[in-house]
């Protein structure tokens, strides 16, 4: 059983930084963070696979934000360092994972998810 566990939200001005984690166990391979701002659709934001070589990042936040892991001994920890935040990157952040090796950009292709952190960013 995969369970993922998100920590680092909060609120932030314009211009500063924040980092998300994401702690998780089970057959949690290359894993993912999304986001969902209220009324809209749960978007990607970046991608990881599971050695880490290989990334990817929505076009809105490349070059602001940076994935990365923590893999795969002794724990299976995926990061969002996110910097230069903007008032539009405001949404619920999630983890998610999947238990194949590559990356992919689908929430449809996600079999877990987190619970969701809050990230507000202030003008």
């Amino acid at each position: 059983q995969v369970q993922l566990v998100e920590s680092g939200g909060g609120l932030v001005q314009a211009g500063g930084s924040l980092r998300l984690s994401c702690a998780a166990s089970g057959r949690a391979y290359a894993m993912g963070w999304f986001r969902q701002a209220p009324g809209k659709e749960r978007d990607v934001v970046a991608a990881i696979s599971w050695s880490g070589g290989t990334t990817y990042y929505a076009d809105s936040v490349k070059g602001r934000f940076t994935i990365s892991r923590d893999n795969p001994n002794p724990k299976n920890t995926v990061y969002l360092e996110m910097n230069s935040l903007k008032p539009e990157d405001t949404a619920v952040y999630y983890c998610a994972a999947r238990d194949k090796f590559v990356l992919a950009i689908n929430k449809d292709e996600y079999h877990y998810w987190g619970q969701g952190t809050q990230v507000t960013v202030s003008s």
